[in-house]
């Protein structure tokens, strides 16, 4: 029978995957001498085994881990449930991966009223005694028995108010005993200690399955498979006196990434209180001034434990009547401009080298140093200032629930989450929020370190405003009145609160950032390109380190103002004479276009594809909008309405677009494809390299690509024959339809590139509009039917498959095509895998997740190494 409990001197850090990362670091400190209270963990594949058995705990648990748990008692010298020397739990859950406050705790545990009497007579505090005790019932209830939080939250404010206590700190014994009392008489707890261990552990296990763990690991790609361990520890009291305390502290800034011990203490506190945000903390450097050899130990221990593990450390300790205890040692979360300089840092420190660096940044870390801030020559009105928690700038609604921000955040509105303290039953609202601010807490407060996790600007602990949730406003020192759904902007930097909107810039850069873009760029095989149609975005693309454009959207250049007009009267042409008039002035508009993007490309390529959308989006659409086109064009309203319900279609996604158009009208292709080769050889006549490449989309068939490429050569002949010129171009094509991907073989001798594009081919795979799966992929993604939206992440499985086919079977009959994307799959990391993995040679996407995704691009490489 395999091994199912593991004391903390039995396992170490390698062995997370078992006994989850809390767990394997609790072993890992207690090998390393460090001071930990002693225990023993419950391993995942007994979670597995848990739920395999029905949500029942295995056959012979219970014996096993009484033997452990007298090893623990001996280690303590206390003994668990003894009223004269009481040995108390803490039960922590504890995945192999990091899931921050996503899962159940249960403290203090193995009291009851003799217990409780006991501990008050043995540390002669029964203030402690009972305040410890009274923070068991609370959490047992609502962890175990499911009894709602507010319900102990009201008994306790209603008490306080009452008897006139602001806070906590000026409840005394009497009072605590109190409250146990009325806690009690709302949930039935059992006095054996044993029967509340085992009810714990399940509880523990079963919050693997919460619906704020599911969306966490929605949000994070975190496998379910994986489950969670159960951490029995022997407690030490942060509340036992003014000699007492707890806190959490981080061996760098996690904000900015600055090398220097950062953190948060209170006093006469329990290791709750400070994560929880129940009461704003003071900084670490107050623990310095009050007690400086137990700073002086915990600086120590931080210090050993970065070079250990060689990665910024979140660390949680108590200190018990002046003794040091360690309680957690885990990487700690970190904003993306933080993870880029701690990485840097490390690997000029010696600890890391830049391969490891590398895989240490997300590539969504990258997007942080391309957000926009607050303008610092902005005017402001600044209401209210807090903690600045989580980097950024930004403007929204007020919201003051997870569930308003969800419903608010559906009509596209920008919002911010206002709450006391989030909690991660908040996790849904803080997922779709573009700022968070509370009025508690702390910089290690879940709001701070959930925000800084997800990359979403935050400021915690504004003690400036005051919230009355039932009336939904928060009020200002000046009495100012800010009610749901004003408009308010957070500086995450500064940790200001400004009422309106306030202008904002473009995130700068810095020298960290590109130490880490270039180390990309030495390990990715995959080339970067971007989608982009304007000299503005190209500019952008190769200021972000594109390597070419992978695709430029024609139809794009023809929406402007002055131009659609034209391209409306194209298309309403009833000879081939009257249209080509107006092909003629579209070629001076694309030749144009094309010659700024040869411009800001030299010598990288740009891959430009073929008008592709259904011509009726060019046309008006209402009766107000034909009679003002009749007008400036010259052409009878009746004739214009004809035409818009010719080219009505039921399905225009499958219908009259792409190839097709070209097919029906050659001109069209004729046209783009001379304004390209004569903007290309006029740009090249200044000396700028440049690289062409004609895209066809939509093809289904070998068929189609011959007889467009025919046109597309004949076009390009009829302009370099006469000057007697020569010039190097590529003629590819878009592989969109599943068809063109299982057909790939007869394809390929005919083109010189494919460039799947994944928007469509999903859309055509799964038979799902990408205009319309929003109103069903909620459910879907709840109930497990898919993995992911498929249009953010690449089937791999089907989509993926007919890639997959592609590749391999035209590289069969031609072993030089070149293979890239260019769907919004493209800036996606986990697509980008898939694309190393199946040996494409380029990814593009849009020009600010460019560097996000040469960052992805490098770690595949890594990876397959």
């Amino acid at each position: 029978m395999r091994k199912r409990i593991y004391l903390f001197s039995e396992g170490s850090k390698e062995q997370k995957q078992l006994l989850g990362g809390k767990g394997a670091n609790l072993c890992e400190m207690t090998s390393m001498g460090l001071p930990v209270p002693f225990g023993f963990i419950v391993t995942t594949a007994t979670c597995h085994e848990f739920f395999q058995q029905g949500k029942h705990l295995p056959d012979g648990l219970i014996e096993e881990y009484n033997i452990a748990l007298k090893i623990v008692e001996e280690k303590m010298d206390t003994r668990f449930g003894d009223p004269e020397n009481p040995l108390l739990f803490s039960v922590r859950s504890g995945a192999p991966v990091s899931m921050p406050g996503m899962m159940d705790t249960v403290l203090n545990l193995g009291m009851n009223d003799e217990i409780a009497e006991g501990l008050a007579r043995k540390t002669n505090n029964p203030r402690f005694a009972y305040d410890s005790y009274r923070r068991f019932v609370h959490m047992f209830s609502s962890v175990v028995l499911g009894i709602k939080d507010e319900v102990f939250e009201t008994i306790l404010s209603e008490y306080k108010k009452a008897n006139q206590y602001e806070s906590d700190v000026e409840m005394k014994a009497e009072d605590w005993k109190t409250i146990v009392q009325k806690y009690k008489d709302v949930a039935n707890i059992p006095d054996d200690p044993h029967q509340q261990l085992e009810l714990a552990i399940q509880a523990v296990f079963l919050s693997w399955y919460t619906p704020r763990a599911i969306v966490y690991r929605e949000m994070n790609h975190i496998p379910e498979t994986l489950g969670t361990a159960v951490n029995v520890q022997s407690m030490v009291f942060g509340n036992f006196g003014d000699d007492s305390g707890s806190g959490v502290a981080f061996t760098r800034n996690p904000a900015t990434g600055e090398k220097m011990f950062y953190g948060e203490y209170l006093f006469n506190a329990a290791g709750e209180d400070v994560v929880a945000g129940i009461r704003t903390p003071e900084s670490i450097e107050k623990l310095r001034a009050e007690m400086p050899e137990i700073y002086g130990q915990l600086f120590q221990i931080q210090d050993t434990l970065e070079k250990h593990y060689r990665d910024m450390q979140d660390l949680e300790f108590t200190i018990q009547e002046g003794t040091l205890y360690m309680l957690q040692t885990r990487s700690g979360k970190r904003t993306g401009q933080a993870a880029v300089k701690i990485a840097v840092d490390m690997v000029r420190e010696g600890l890391i080298d830049e391969k490891e660096a590398l895989m240490r940044v997300e590539p969504d870390h990258i997007d942080s140093f391309l957000h926009p801030k607050i303008d610092p020559k902005a005017s402001k009105t600044v209401i209210a200032k807090g903690l600045p928690a989580s980097p950024g700038g930004v403007t929204g609604k007020i919201v003051f629930s997870a569930e308003e921000a969800v419903e608010v955040a559906k009509t596209g509105e920008s919002v911010i989450l206002v709450r006391h303290e989030t909690t991660p039953e908040d996790i849904h609202g803080m997922k779709v929020a573009a700022g968070i601010l509370t009025e508690l807490g702390g910089m290690t407060s879940h709001a701070a370190v959930v925000a800084r996790g997800m990359g979403v600007c935050a400021i915690t602990g504004c003690s400036d405003i005051s919230i009355d949730y039932q009336k939904g406003i928060f009020t200002t020192k000046d009495q100012q009145i800010f009610k749901s759904m004003e408009t308010i902007t957070l500086d995450g930097a500064s940790g200001e609160v400004m009422s309106g909107e306030v202008a904002k810039v473009a995130a700068s850069s810095s020298d960290d950032f590109q130490t880490l873009l270039a180390w990309s760029d030495k390990y990715r095989r995959l080339g970067v390109r971007a989608n982009a149609e304007t000299p503005e975005d190209a500019k952008k693309a190769r200021e972000m380190g594109a390597e070419g454009i992978g695709l430029c959207r024609t139809e794009h250049m023809f929406f402007d103002a002055d131009r659609i007009d034209v391209m409306r009267a194209m298309i309403l042409s009833e000879s081939l004479e009257e249209r080509q008039k107006h092909l003629d002035q579209l070629f001076e508009f694309q030749k144009a276009d094309m010659k700024a993007l040869f411009e800001v490309m030299d010598g990288f390529p740009v891959t430009i594809r073929l008008i592709d959308p259904p011509l009726h989006e060019f046309l008006p659409h209402t009766k107000e909008e034909m009679e003002g086109l009749s007008k400036r064009i010259g052409v009878a309203y009746q004739k214009i309405r004809k035409q818009v319900d010719t080219l009505h279609e039921i399905n225009p996604m499958l219908g009259f677009r792409g190839c097709r158009l070209s097919v029906v009208y050659p001109e069209i292709t004729r046209m783009q494809t001379q304004a390209v080769i004569t903007a290309a050889l006029e740009v090249a006549s200044t000396g700028v390299k440049v690289i062409p490449e004609i895209m066809i989309p939509l093809i289904i068939n070998v068929r189609e690509i011959r007889i467009i490429a025919k046109n597309i050569s004949k076009a390009i002949k009829d302009i370099l024959q006469p000057q007697g010129l020569s010039l190097r171009y590529h003629i590819g094509t878009m592989m969109e339809t599943p068809r063109a991907c299982l057909t790939a073989q007869r394809i390929a001798p005919v083109v010189e590139f494919m460039s799947f594009g994944t928007n469509d081919l999903t859309q055509m795979t799964y038979g799902f509009s990408r205009d319309d799966i929003g109103k069903f992929l909620p459910q879907y993604l709840e109930q497990n039917l898919l993995d992911d939206d498929p249009f953010v992440t690449i089937d791999p499985l089907g989509v993926g498959k007919l890639i997959q086919n592609a590749i391999e079977v035209s590289k069969e009959q031609k072993g030089d095509i070149e293979y890239g994307i260019c769907g919004e799959h493209g800036g996606d990391p986990r697509s980008i895998q898939f694309c190393h993995d199946v040996g494409m040679d380029y990814v593009s996407c849009s020009p600010y997740r460019v560097p996000a995704a040469r960052v992805a691009a490098a770690q595949a490489a890594l990876k397959e190494k």
